[in-house]
């Protein structure tokens, strides 16, 4: 089973593709399916909940989640195998973390080593959560990634990839390879690190498309 982890729909405030959109993209590159992990918002789920029944593909619902403190970005959370939205406001990492294993989730690190937005005090968290995302296809360098990696290896954590895409060219750059027949079976292979990471950088232009698309989708619409 191959899933990519990592991917946004139109309804985060910067991607510019549908959830089924996604999925199709998905299943086009040769993977069984996606995490929809739009930031801080599960309103996608429905839709891409029917669009996965329709296409007979395996979605993970799932929320990116950006933790503040005093106003400061903290970093980011990936939420896997959740039940209902989680609502970040005036939480803190520890309570991120277990709102989403109450729901019987899995609580990842995003690209602890993103050169934009870091993970701040990843020694202190570490082990509250699963693991760490230690391939970002989009949001961390190679370097980044390596760093991650090693992270990861050091301290015995699980490990996930993820594409970050926020339009359907990203989707599958990068993803999880698991032995899994269902999403259950993925789930624990991925928590006992028996999974295969996939990945490739996105190129440099990803960071302006999804932008530029989605000025054009609030600035223009075709006429009837």
């Amino acid at each position: 089973m191959k899933i990519d982890l990592h991917c946004h729909s139109y309804y985060s405030n910067d991607g510019i593709c549908s959830p089924e959109k996604l999925i199709k993209s998905a299943l086009k590159k040769g993977l069984n399916g996606i995490a929809l992990t739009d930031h801080n918002t599960a309103a996608g789920w429905q839709e891409a909940i029917e669009a996965a029944e329709k296409l007979k593909a395996i979605l993970i619902l799932g929320q990116e989640i950006k933790i503040k403190k005093e106003g400061k970005t903290v970093g980011e959370i990936l939420g896997y195998f959740l039940k209902k939205e989680i609502n970040p406001k005036e939480k803190s990492v520890e309570e991120v973390i277990d709102e989403i294993k109450k729901q019987g989730g899995i609580a990842i690190i995003a690209h602890p080593y993103c050169w934009r937005k870091p993970f701040k005090e990843l020694e202190k968290y570490k082990y509250l959560a699963d693991g760490i995302e230690v391939f970002n296809a989009r949001n961390q360098s190679k370097k980044g990634n390596q760093k991650s990696f090693n992270f990861a290896q050091k301290n015995n954590l699980s490990i996930t990839a993820g594409s970050d895409a926020h339009s359907c060219f990203e989707v599958g750059n990068a993803y999880i390879e698991a032995g899994a027949k269902n999403s259950q079976e993925f789930k624990e292979l991925l928590l006992q690190k028996k999974i295969k990471i996939i990945g490739k950088q996105s190129p440099i232009f990803v960071y302006v498309f999804p932008t530029l698309g989605r000025l054009l989708h609030l600035f223009w619409q075709p006429k009837d």
